[in-house]
């Protein structure tokens, strides 16, 4: 059985702290986009062809509504609804909140990714800047100890 040599262990712990560090930025950042996105047009119609049956057409159905604040206090605001129309116009299903959740999670999985790739990329720039930072050399090359004639 072979042993891992110490550069193996070091690049995969560099890649494992590079990985968190980007993640923890890249996947939030996504969410957030997806929550500000979730109500638009694009998601109904992606999300609808999950969640509608056959024969379906997703629609967004919006209407006014009541919130509550930080205070108690009664706020108004507006709710998106995914409704499934079959041909004659008739809704065959109403969606309130799953549709969203699938939205972000679409988008979550594209931040996750990302950050893989992100991951990927760094990791070598990173594990020699790590290096600089603790005066650690390169081994060094034939080459280094001649000199010239």
């Amino acid at each position: 059985m072979k042993q891992a040599t110490a550069g193996t262990v070091s690049g995969c712990i560099v890649w494992t702290l590079s990985m968190g560090i980007i993640t923890s930025c890249v996947v939030p950042l996504f969410i957030v986009i997806g929550l500000f996105t979730s109500s638009s047009q694009f998601a109904i119609k992606t999300t609808g062809n999950f969640i509608c049956p056959s024969e379906t057409t997703a629609e967004s159905y919006s209407y006014q509504t009541t919130t509550t604040d930080n205070f108690g206090n009664r706020q108004p605001a507006t709710a998106v609804e995914l409704h499934c129309v079959d041909q004659s116009g008739t809704v065959v299903k109403n969606d309130p909140i799953v549709y969203a959740f699938l939205w972000d999670g679409i988008f979550a999985a594209a931040g996750l990714l990302i950050s893989i790739l992100l991951a990927f990329a760094f990791a070598a720039p990173i594990g020699i800047l790590i290096g600089r930072w603790f005066g650690r050399t390169q081994k060094p090359t034939i080459s280094t100890n001649l000199e010239p004639r």
